[in-house]
Order: structure tokens, then sequence, then C-alpha cells
């Protein structure tokens, strides 16, 4: 029965391995444990403590908390400021610890830290094969901010540009580096621009008070999304949403929000950008010549957001000393179909 069994068995695996084209089966490479997921990084308690990073598969039946301690057996430090990617590389920006881990993306396996050349960094973006990493310096002085620039070769900063103040967001095409400088505990107003084959900055946008996210359409055009400064400041101003044509690097499109309105987490997926506001989620077509006037999805506020793949993903920080949740809406029938616990303060959501 035993050789039976085992001529049964070779004769089926003949079939696959000669059967035509059409039927042919196409194995997926398994580069790792944390393919084919969504990344969660938590900031972590403010002042104390460590960040980590949860790991969701895409069915959402699967969740690992802090799998980089898991893999490594050290924890990242505080606080988990962002992740980004470049290739089979993950780049984990890790704020009052002044330093950034470089992992495999798939296996959380760590290959480098980096930490010479930082101070506080916050956001990361690869271009002309160099790495471009937003930081606020000292925080007591408004003079010494900077973005560093990194080799990925040897993860080590080469360089610093002196930027205005608060850089934060950052993104990039294959000819300049993008700046949203949102103003750290100051205020700002600002994009530069720098040129990544001189590592200079060629122009300065005036966007809104306090730009905090940016996004591409597909025509390569970048949208940025300002908030505008709150009551709190004792001079609130309206959010804007601006169109930057970067065939020029001059302003396209302005948008302008009502003073009272301040939105935030800018996303986009086919050509529509998604933002939230006034405990809402409104989503506004490229195209478009006028912003949006109803929500697309009412009574939700996150601490963060983005969209990917027909869904909206949104964060809860709850107390910001207690384990935060992930909620999953479709976006079709706006209708919540997950909810899933992550770790302390859920800053970013990342798709691997």
């Amino acid at each position: 029965m035993k050789k039976v069994s085992i001529l049964v068995a070779m004769a089926a695996l003949f079939a696959v391995s000669c059967s035509d084209d059409d039927d042919e089966v196409i194995m997926e490479e398994v580069k790792g444990d944390y393919q084919n997921g969504i990344l969660i990084s938590n900031e972590g308690p403010f002042n104390n403590g460590t960040g980590t990073v949860t790991y969701i598969s895409n069915d959402s039946l699967l969740v690992k908390e802090t799998i980089f301690k898991a893999e490594n057996n050290e924890d990242l430090g505080n606080i988990v400021q962002s992740i980004a990617f470049d290739e089979d590389m993950a780049y984990i920006v890790v704020n009052n610890s002044h330093k950034i881990h470089v992992v495999n993306r798939y296996t959380f396996k760590s290959e480098a830290v980096i930490e010479d050349g930082l101070l506080n960094p916050r956001y990361f973006t690869v271009a002309n094969g160099k790495g471009y990493v937003t930081n606020w310096g000292d925080t007591a002085d408004e003079t010494d901010d900077y973005v560093a620039i990194i080799d990925l070769e040897s993860n080590v900063v080469l360089k610093s540009i002196p930027t205005e103040l608060g850089p934060e967001a950052i993104t990039s095409n294959e000819d300049f580096v993008y700046v949203a400088h949102q103003g750290a505990f100051g205020q700002n107003n600002k994009v530069s621009i720098i040129d990544v084959s001189t590592d200079v900055v060629s122009t300065t946008l005036i966007v809104g008070d306090f730009p905090n996210s940016m996004q591409w359409d597909n025509a390569g055009n970048l949208w940025v999304l300002s908030s505008g400064a709150p009551a709190y400041t004792g001079e609130e101003t309206n959010g804007t949403l601006v169109k930057i044509n970067t065939s020029d690097n001059t302003l396209a499109q302005i948008l302008d929000f009502e003073t009272t309105e301040h939105p935030g987490d800018l996303s986009v997926e086919n050509n529509t950008l998604y933002f939230g506001m006034s405990n809402a989620v409104y989503s506004f077509d490229s195209g478009s010549e006028a912003l949006p006037t109803e929500a697309h999805i009412t009574n939700v506020s996150f601490y963060s957001m983005t969209v990917n793949d027909g869904k909206l993903y949104g964060t809860d920080a709850k107390d910001y000393a207690s384990k935060g949740d992930l909620y999953i809406y479709d976006l079709s029938t706006k209708e919540l179909i997950s909810t899933i616990a992550v770790g302390i303060i859920p800053g970013g959501i990342y798709f691997n």
C-alpha cells in the first residue's frame, strides 16, 4: 500500500508539472512571516517604555504584537514615529531615541541601526538611491532643524540640509524631495523642495498653516493638506488643500476650508483623495474644483487613518496609555468590518 501511495503521489506531481500554461500553478515566493499583511507602528508611552510594531495578516485572522522584539530580542525605543520602505528594507524611525532601525521588511530581522547624525528624527523617504529623513533638531532651538541624507548601502548619514522650522512629512519623486514644515512645537506653513541631484533646497512654497500630509495623484501632482491653526493658538486659521504641479514646482490649485474646519490625514486611492475632519471622513476627486460638502463616512474620529484596496483603516489611541484599536471599514458599503486590538498609541498604518 505504501508503494502504491507513493506512485499515485508521484503521478499527481508529474501531471501538475506537465500541464498546459493555462493550468500552471504559480507559487508565490515566501520571503518571511510578515509578508502580505498590515504593519501598525505604535508610538508607545511618551516619556518611558518603548514603541512597538504590530503585524496583522490581510485576512485579519492572525495578529502578532511586538514583532521587532520577537525577532531581535530588544526593544525599538521611544517613540516609534514612522516606518518607510525601500525594496526589501524597512526603516523604523524612533523619535525620542534619535535612531532608525533598519530591518528586513518581511522577516523583521535587524540589519543595522542608524544613530549618528540624527536628532529627533520624524519621517523618511528614498530618492536617487539615498534616504532622506526629517529632523526637528533640538526642540528648544527653532533654527537647527534639518533633513539628514543617508547612504543606504552603509547606513551612514552623509550630510544634512538645514531647513525651515519643523520639517515633518516627507515624500519624493525621481527628481525632488518634498518636505512639509508643520512647525515642530511652533508653527509653519511651507513646503521645501530639495533637488536630489544637488541635495540643495531649490524652491520653498507657502501652502497653509500646519501642513500635515501629502499624497500623489495618478498624473504625478502632489497634494498637500494643511489643518490650519487651531483655536487654542489664539489666532485660528482655516485648513487648505493645495495641488503642486511637480513639472515646474508651482501651486496649481488652492482650496480653502472654513475657518473652523481643520482637516488631517490625507490619503489617496484611484485618484480619489480622502481626509478626516469634524468626526467624519470626506472624499474628493482629484479633478474637482471644489471641496466636498457632504461626508463619505460619518461618526468616526481617528488618531491616524489611510485607505487601501477599497478599505478605510483608522486607529484609536484611546487614553494614550493602554492598547489602542485598528478599525477597518468597507469604503463602498461604509460599514465597519473589523476591530483589532493593537499597541499603545497606534500612529502609523502600512501595507507589506
